[in-house]
């Protein structure tokens, strides 16, 4: 395979898209392979690159089925379990302090 097309930033031709654009338009590459590439130039590094892919050959989004549903809700639910106290904290916990507000500042919840 050859070299592929490089296009500066907003100057794509139509018919191309980049993964966000195909799943806003309810589509997903489909196994094909990136079709070019988008260049953005910045000044004091390299540029900010994205792939695109072709439209035409794109596919529709497989619908979430009860079972995908399912261990959604399951990963989200385990976000929301402290492992120091073991409690649902009632939000997603914060991957900086890794445990939940309670258990992460002891001596300020008693304070309060």
């Amino acid at each position: 395979m050859g070299a592929l097309p490089v296009y500066r930033w907003h100057l794509a031709p139509d018919g191309y898209a980049t993964r966000r654009q195909l799943r806003a338009r309810g589509l997903r590459p489909g196994g094909q392979e990136v079709a070019a590439t988008l260049e953005r130039p910045r000044r004091r590094r390299g540029p900010l690159v994205a792939h695109l892919y072709r439209v035409d050959l794109a596919k529709p989004v497989r619908p979430m089925t009860p079972g995908r549903w399912a261990a959604l809700a399951a990963a989200n639910r385990a976000r929301r379990i402290c492992p120091q106290c073991r409690r649902d904290a009632g939000y997603v916990i914060s991957a900086s302090l890794g445990t939940c507000v309670t258990c992460a500042y002891p001596g300020e919840a008693a304070a309060a």
